[in-house]
């Protein structure tokens, strides 16, 4: 429901929307992760390699490349962009070996913002022109060890949200959130 309910959205501001026409193809929000330069995708339970394909297809102004997700729901479960040119990642052993992934797949080399808690790495990252870099992040109640790493980014505004409820049924703040700049 949620396709069909996003589709009605984004068709009523007349934003372009591509379709995946190929039934045996899976691309979940979740595995994408666009860092402004390419696209890595998760190959996880909800993204499998044609949904891959068919985003490369679609952008093919960017690289796409595929990152094995294992004992995670998705890829954004511990990842995500915190800055224009920093990647938020996790510290389990699953998170730190899809960083080494994407940085042998990358011909960029990206900083690195590690936080104790896998689920704290998903944050969302955004440039608005009145208030600069603005970080949405998982609050310090919730994770206390990797709020104190966000603390440190001196230029970002920091925003904390507690979203404990929503972790309950799988919910992330980049799965709970769609960005138009309009």
């Amino acid at each position: 429901k949620q396709v069909e309910a996003m589709k009605r959205v984004l068709g009523s501001l007349n934003l372009n929307i591509v379709e995946m026409v190929d039934e045996n193809a899976t691309l979940d929000g979740g595995d994408v992760l666009f860092t402004g330069r390419e696209f890595f995708v998760g190959l996880s339970r909800r993204t499998n390699q044609r949904g891959a394909e068919i985003l490369a297809d679609t952008f093919k102004d960017y690289a796409v490349s595929t990152v094995p997700v294992h004992d995670s729901l998705h890829l954004k479960s511990f990842c995500s962009m915190a800055g224009p040119n920093l990647i938020a990642i996790g510290s389990s052993e699953a998170a730190q070996k899809a960083l080494k992934t994407m940085q042998q797949m990358s011909d960029h080399r990206y900083d690195k913002l590690t936080v104790p808690d896998d689920a704290a790495a998903n944050c969302i990252y955004l440039n608005i022109p009145s208030k600069g870099h603005v970080l949405l992040h998982r609050a310090p109640e919730e994770y206390p060890e990797s709020a104190k790493v966000f603390e440190k980014l001196k230029d970002h505004m920091l925003i904390p949200i507690s979203i404990t409820e929503l972790e309950k049924v799988d919910g992330s703040l980049t799965c709970c959130s769609v960005f138009i700049n309009k």
